[in-house]
């Protein structure tokens, strides 16, 4: 008797909130309402609601300011806007303790990193795992996994599991990796910019605010990723413009062009990056021919990558493809939301994100205050808000503001909060030395408060209760058991096909896929392409005809609405009924996991939410 029916159609009406099937709660936004659906994916909305316990988831005057007012060469404003070291030292005890202060937060972060560094991926990291892993086998994006992301962040992830291994484990080593590469890039920024104590509190704030839960810090998102290359870029066009060395603005350009491959939000670091250079020139009063051809060299280094890009996929015949995801599917996509309904998820989401973390949030503000009330501090205010306006800016496309998306905001929050500490010393800079080292004792707290309050989740809980914080009922751990099944039961020719948003089972299994729909959150939106993206992945399934069928009952890998197509659901129906037996049923509840592989009792039946696995017929 086929489970099919019963798995899929007794609770397709269901699927569209991210808690309990079928029930919306009033006063909440609708999940599955075509106006207000906002995916609670790996795109991060699954950890709102049950992701954690809390909550869901004097130095010389400064040169060429960012945004002040127009100002004569000899004014303040056309001044340098570095610190000189040389001539802005602090005593020896003062900077030893400020490096010690960084060496403890790195020491207790990684330890955080590396107890954890086996939490299951979950859907961003398993699509980034899977298509890297299609790459190291010389298969091109959206060939085998459709995305509307840039491929960046992909062969990133490629690169590193070619150096650390195609693991779990590996993934992750290769985020501490990234993480450490921005901290030490945000520390020397912040050296340039606010002064030698400023650039390791910066770098110190950065590491406590990217490892926090409520911006899924420890899961390699692209977002990630491109902070380390707009802080690159930001930190190079700044060291160019010193040296006037057109060269190095065209690679700055570049890397700020990385910055966008990895995600598209990374264009307004190519924004700022722009901006920056104008503002600097236009100061220093060059004519506007020369403002222009620099300008022009900055924007051709930012597009190289994404012309490189471009013309490797459509040699490797899958530019259409990636046209498709990348630009009309994903403008529409970023549309689906509209501006009253993203105000309110960005009230709702604006706090979840900053958590316990709050006190850095709160000394960042502080800092912003700080560079624009005190003149001494002025000259520098214009590049810090400037840069947090352009990372706030990358924060809202689509308006979904998803807890991970406020990773690419954490480099501006540190550097103002950096500032704040180097404003208290500007404050109390006449007073005795001791009573300056003391100033640092507000600061150490601010970066002790959230690492305390997490040290549960850090350092007590195991794995799987610490993924259960994170990740609610997700099939993330599920996913593993499932991958290692489907490969010991398969050859490596053989082909699988998820009907679910899961594509860490794609990488698990270590098996091609049999459509490139590793998605299906989009077939469910109301956006002109739905019914072809599922005519589509129907027909790429029936045409290649997996030995697997994986099909994931979860209202979390649909989002299904009162106005989404229900035609794939029938078909499964009565495809799987002619075509496949049921060798598998995994059944998720709070209460925990039943893996049933192989056959299941007779008295057993599905949870509300489950997975059921099919093998093709002989």
């Amino acid at each position: 008797m086929p489970v099919v029916g019963r798995g899929i159609n007794c609770n397709v009406s269901g699927l569209g909130k991210s808690g309990e099937a079928g029930e919306t709660k009033e006063g909440e936004p609708d999940e599955g309402d075509s106006a207000k659906r906002v995916r609670a994916d790996a795109y991060c909305d699954h950890n709102r609601d049950n992701h954690h316990k809390h909550s869901p988831c004097h130095p010389k005057k400064a040169k060429l300011p960012l945004a002040t007012p127009l100002n004569r060469p000899n004014s303040v404003a056309s001044r340098p806007h570095h610190v000189n070291l040389k001539q802005a030292r602090h005593p020896n005890s003062l900077r030893v303790t400020v490096w010690l202060l960084l060496g403890a937060t790195l020491i207790l972060v990684l330890a955080a990193r590396i107890r954890l560094l086996g939490l299951p991926l979950e859907r961003d990291e398993g699509e980034y795992a899977f298509t890297g892993q299609l790459l190291l086998h010389g298969i091109p994006p959206y060939q085998l996994a459709y995305s509307m992301k840039f491929p960046g962040t992909s062969v990133a992830y490629a690169l590193l599991m070619s150096i650390f291994g195609d693991s779990i484990t590996a993934i992750h080593v290769g985020l501490i990796l990234i993480n450490l590469v921005t901290a030490g890039l945000l520390l020397f920024l912040g050296r340039n910019i606010l002064g030698e104590l400023g650039g390791p509190a910066a770098a110190a704030a950065y590491c406590v605010l990217s490892l926090m839960p409520y911006v899924l810090g420890l899961a390699a998102h692209a977002t990630h990723f491109v902070v380390m290359f707009a802080v690159a870029g930001t930190l190079l066009l700044s060291r160019s413009l010193d040296r006037q060395s057109r060269t190095l603005i065209f690679a700055s350009g570049s890397l700020f062009g990385f910055a966008l491959l990895m995600k598209q939000p990374g264009l307004f670091f190519v924004l700022f990056g722009s901006v920056y250079l104008f503002s600097r020139d236009w100061r220093a009063q060059r004519n506007a021919r020369d403002i222009f051809v620099r300008n022009l060299i900055f924007l051709s280094g930012a597009s190289a990558p994404f012309l490189v890009s471009c013309l490797a996929l459509w040699k490797a015949g899958v530019f259409e493809k990636f046209w498709f995801w990348t630009i009309k599917y994903a403008g529409h996509y970023g549309s689906q939301v509209s501006i009253a309904e993203g105000f309110r998820l960005f009230a709702g989401h604006f706090w979840g994100a900053l958590g316990t973390a709050w006190p850095i949030w709160s000394l960042a503000a502080i800092g912003a205050i700080v560079c624009v009330v005190k003149p001494a501090l002025r000259p520098r205010a214009s590049f810090l808000i400037t840069f947090a306006f352009f990372s706030a800016l990358s924060v809202c496309p689509g308006f979904y503001f998803r807890p991970h998306y406020f990773i690419l905001l954490l480099p501006a929050v540190s550097l103002l909060a950096g500032m704040a500490v180097i404003g208290a010393f500007e404050t109390f800079q006449k007073g005795a030395h001791k009573f300056r080292i003391a100033i640092l004792l507000p600061f150490a707290l601010c970066l002790a408060w959230p690492l305390w309050s997490e040290a549960d989740f850090f350092f007590g809980r195991p794995l799987d209760e610490a993924n259960r914080m994170v990740n609610g009922t997700n099939p993330f751990p599920e996913s593993i058991k499932i991958g290692e099944y489907l490969r010991a039961q398969s050859s490596p020719t053989d082909t699988i096909a998820v009907l679910g948003s899961e594509p860490q089972i794609y990488f698990y299994a270590q098996r091609h896929s049999a459509t490139g729909f590793i998605y299906t959150y989009g077939l469910m939106e109301p956006q002109p392409y739905a019914r072809q993206m599922q005519q589509e992945m129907i027909r790429e399934i029936e045409t290649v005809r997996p030995k697997f069928l994986i099909l994931v009952v979860a209202s979390k890998s649909w989002l299904v609405g009162p106005d989404s197509d229900q035609t794939i659901f029938r078909w499964a129906d009565a495809y799987c009924d002619a075509n496949y037996e049921e060798v598998g049923l995994i059944n998720i509840s709070d209460q925990g996991t039943d893996y049933y592989f192989s056959s299941r009792p007779a008295n057993v039946t599905p949870t509300a939410e489950h997975i059921l696995i099919y093998r093709r017929k002989a």
